[in-house]
């Protein structure tokens, strides 16, 4: 019960700057409470580094906005090595990486050496400076924005970067009902910039709801059928050139995990399945030439693979 009252009044704050995209909002939780990463893909204005912002605010915890654009160098992000012409010395001077969340804006934008000494700190929590190793403060969560339609000044981000994050959530506009909501949020009488946002959880309790979440039950029999999607994934198809790695198996035990929590359960049921799987498998599974000749969508894959096994 105390739970469901943390979580709540973590959605009730949110929701005093973030109207409607529960979606988007729920699945950065899910990566709050597995400590994964998630990238977000949407067109411009769809509230996107606004939730992460906000979110942010409402945990408490150190936050850290990276706008990658093509000319980004490593040292723009890790930080670099620095000499004291007064003492002769050189000393280490950290980059904005060194934080609890990483709001990385158009990570589509920076170039492969960017990405190289991001895939470092995503996968190894650490980073490393000048021949010197620095591991990074926990928790460190990466939430990444894309345009999905911008392709002027971008680079594809490479398979194995894609691969660690939990997952890609498509950000969809808002409802009409929603969208004047916000209007009039906006261009009210009282000014936008001036709402507080309060913090809802210490560390603390954050630690205590991520222990909570992987004590959450799920049935041999789930992960049997999550294990048999992903196998199904590589099985020899004309639409699908290279399936999901291991990494999407535990993705989506965590993440069901995680969405049963929030729904308020301790225990996994198919339909938490059900609810991650597209944002869990669509950055990992390739098509092939072939699929997209046929105008084939990895949505439409992973429906048609859903549909094959058989539920337990």
């Amino acid at each position: 019960m105390e739970n469901n009252i943390l979580i709540n009044n973590l959605r009730n704050e949110i929701g005093k700057k973030v109207i409607g995209q529960k979606n988007m909002i729920d699945k950065i939780l899910i990566g709050v409470l597995t400590e994964g990463h998630i990238l977000l893909e949407g067109f411009p204005g769809l509230a996107k580094s606004l939730t992460v912002n906000t979110i942010a605010d409402t945990l408490g915890l150190k936050f850290s906005r990276i706008q990658f654009t093509p000319d980004l160098l490593p040292s723009d992000i890790i930080g670099t090595e620095i000499y004291n012409e007064k003492t002769g010395e050189f000393y280490i001077k950290k980059g904005p990486i060194f934080a609890n969340i990483i709001l990385a804006d158009e990570i589509n934008r920076a170039p492969a050496k960017v990405q190289s000494a991001l895939l470092e700190a995503m996968q190894e929590k650490q980073v490393t400076i000048a021949n010197e190793t620095f591991s990074l403060e926990r928790p460190f969560i990466v939430l990444a924005t894309q345009n999905p339609i911008e392709q002027n000044g971008t680079y594809p981000l490479p398979e194995a970067q894609q691969d660690r994050f939990l997952m890609k959530v498509k950000v969809e506009y808002p409802t009409k009902e929603e969208e004047k909501d916000f209007l009039n949020l906006i261009t009210g009488e009282n000014d936008f910039d001036d709402i507080k946002i309060s913090t809802i959880l210490k560390k603390e309790d954050l630690d205590n709801l991520k222990s909570q979440v992987k004590k959450v039950y799920i049935d041999e029999k789930l992960k049997e059928y999550i294990l048999n999607i992903i196998f199904k994934t590589r099985e020899k198809s004309q639409y699908i050139l290279c399936g999901a790695s291991p990494r999407a198996s535990i993705a989506l035990v965590k993440a069901s995990k995680a969405n049963a929590f929030l729904e308020g359960r301790d225990f996994v049921m198919p339909e938490d399945i059900k609810k991650v799987i597209y944002d869990v498998l669509r950055h990992r599974i390739l098509l092939s030439y072939e699929a997209e000749a046929n105008e084939k969508t990895v949505e439409e894959i992973i429906m048609e693979i859903i549909e094959t096994v058989e539920l337990p």
